[in-house]
């Protein structure tokens, strides 16, 4: 059961970065809270997997620091990406 925290805690991570992080309008508003949940859970059931017991920190800090890392890189990959390829769009729009 204690899984669910590390869920909530990936979530609340992705939608903290979410909305922190500039140009929000190119990102969906449910896309990082869900790969931080999901991120998280796996974070957790590796350490889990591995003999990390629930008193243990590991999977704890794996429910935190994974899913900051994904979210992060993934928001930063995905906005540039958004950008270029509406960029793009716009130029093909403006030719033909």
């Amino acid at each position: 059961m204690q899984i669910l925290l590390g869920l909530v805690a990936g979530a609340v991570i992705g939608l903290v970065v979410h909305f922190t992080l500039g140009d929000r309008g190119v990102r969906g508003a449910a896309l990082l809270p869900m790969v931080g949940a999901a991120s998280a859970g796996i974070a957790w059931t590796a350490a889990t997997w591995a003999g990390a017991g629930i008193g243990s920190a590991w999977p704890w800090l794996g429910a935190v620091l994974v899913p900051t890392a994904v979210v992060l890189a993934l928001a930063v990959v995905i906005t540039r990406r958004r950008r270029s390829n509406d960029a793009q769009m716009r130029h093909a729009l403006r030719i033909g």
